[in-house]
């Protein structure tokens, strides 16, 4: 066992005393229980913990196991510059994980007897144009088989600034443009698609979508940190959203997607997401006839090997490392700065939400390895970040036991190499104004990917910054032998032997 192991599971042999007030005393299976459930909070925390010491989590988890939350917590930083924890009732932005919300609030508007799931989208919106919209059925663009082309591209001052119009004139910025398929012909799924779906419950309700939702879901489930993700209001608790490039995190690019309903705009907290996942075992916001055709399997999706229901993609998904499969229901999100698993077990009555405030996390993985511990199975522990232990090591005891750990662990088992981990490695330290050891790293980059022609590229442009053209040059020449489309490396040898 690691270091780092040995004193993830001290910690969580201190930190289960306190979670055991969650469970009961007694004696007997309900003791038993209690220790089961215990070990299953330990072990969720523990492979979280670890993912998000990997910088590959960076948010707000919960789970459920048969009705009941078995383990929730915050990890890494609601908003980086101020050094704001998450917590489990941050609000995210859950991206398309808004996608189930919008089938609701359609399905609802279906029991009620104000649309036909069948009746071609001109029947509730008389203004779109009869050449597609008559071939069109809400159950098309419920099931992504409607034909509408996956996002739609709006113009600059639209895009800016999406806020200071109505989500009418975003869907007629698209509702013309030739379908990619006959309605019904295959699944593609489709973003546009769904802003259809927010055009019509506003046009048949007379409301705004974040009304008709706060009134027929979030009001009546008591989720009130839930709601639609407008720019200008102050919201408490919202995450900031960040990406990471150069090994660094850096805030998302602005975009604001206030008008752009019913795709990907709400936000919300893994505790209200939990009452929404309790929910839909109910008949509180929809009759059982409905709630079914919701987790239909009405078409394949064979890119991702399973079905999409209204709004929910129904695969089967690995349990650990076993060749077991498991059926669940769910949905993903990402966007700038943010990304979203939902995934509920209905066996089990079990659910596993993850909501994250970087483009990019390991939330499958974890999934994956949270779904094993549910059912006592074995999983896989993240491997190491080789690269990431090298600079932290060399940042401490120096540039030569750095390197010297990077040799003796990139082959182990548990340990992962990548070459844009290692480039970044060592431009972090160039940029920091230290090119003797930035070149000791590309130098390494180069010995360890000798067929890739990035490692030359970066290694060349350390040498030129120490003054050492001769070197650099034949770098550059190595790099553009193994690719000889990089441009930086023909500027660069033009420079140098001018």
């Amino acid at each position: 066992m690691s270091l780092f192991r040995k004193a993830v599971s001290k910690i969580i042999s201190i930190g289960i005393l306190s979670l055991l007030v969650f469970f009961p005393s007694s004696c007997g299976s309900k003791q038993n229980e209690k220790v089961d459930a215990t070990t299953k909070v330990g072990k969720i925390n523990e492979i979280v913990s670890l993912y998000s010491e990997y910088e590959g989590f960076n948010g707000s988890v919960l789970v459920s196991h048969e009705g009941e939350v078995l383990f929730k917590r915050g990890f890494g930083s609601a908003n980086m510059e101020w050094d704001i924890p998450n917590q489990v009732d941050t609000k995210f932005v859950i991206a398309s994980v808004t996608k189930p919300f919008t089938s609701m609030l359609i399905m609802q508007l279906v029991a009620e007897s104000k649309l036909d799931l069948h009746e071609p989208i001109t029947t509730y919106l008389p203004d779109y144009p009869k050449e597609n919209g008559d071939q069109i059925t809400i159950h098309h663009i419920l099931s992504h088989t409607s034909g509408i082309p996956r996002d739609y591209e709006g113009n600059e001052k639209h895009n800016k600034y999406p806020d200071r119009h109505r989500l009418a004139d975003l869907v007629a910025l698209f509702w013309e443009d030739p379908l990619e398929f006959a309605p019904g012909e295959r699944f593609t799924y489709s973003n546009s698609g769904y802003m259809v779906l927010g055009y019509i419950i506003e046009t048949v309700t007379g409301k705004s979508y974040e009304t008709v939702l706060k009134e027929n879901i979030l009001t009546p489930l008591g989720m009130n940190n839930t709601g639609v993700d407008l720019h200008r209001p102050i919201i408490k608790n919202r995450a900031s959203g960040y990406f990471k490039g150069f090994g660094e995190f850096f805030n998302s690019d602005y975009r604001d997607l206030s008008a752009i309903t019913a795709v990907g705009n709400i936000y919300s907290t893994v505790e209200d997401m939990f009452l929404w996942d309790q929910a839909l075992n109910t008949e509180t916001l929809l009759p059982k006839k409905y709630m079914d055709l919701l987790f239909t399997k009405h078409i394949e999706d064979s890119g991702y090997g399973g079905h999409h229901g209204y709004g929910w993609e129904l695969k089967p998904k690995a349990i650990g490392n076993t060749s077991d499969m498991i059926e669940t229901i769910g949905h993903s999100g990402s966007m700038q700065g943010f990304c979203a698993l939902f995934t509920r077990i209905p066996s089990s009555n079990s659910s596993i939400i993850f909501l994250n405030n970087t483009s990019r996390a390991f939330l499958n993985a974890m999934t994956t390895a949270i779904t094993a511990i549910l059912n006592d199975q074995p999983y896989d522990f993240p491997r190491k970040p080789t690269a990431k232990f090298m600079s932290e090591i060399i940042a401490k005891e120096g540039i030569e036991k750095g390197i010297q750990f990077y040799k003796e662990h990139k082959d182990l088992s548990d340990y992962y190499i990548d070459e844009v981990e290692l480039i970044v490695a060592g431009y972090r330290l160039l940029h920091a104004g230290n090119a003797i050891d930035a070149a000791e790293v590309f130098k390494l980059s180069t010995e360890v990917f000798p067929d890739r022609d990035n490692p030359y590229d970066s290694y060349a442009e350390a040498l030129m910054t120490l003054g050492k053209n001769e070197e650099a040059i034949k770098n550059y020449k190595k790099s553009l032998e193994l690719n000889p489309r990089n441009n930086n490396a023909v500027a660069m040898l033009k420079k140098l032997e001018e």
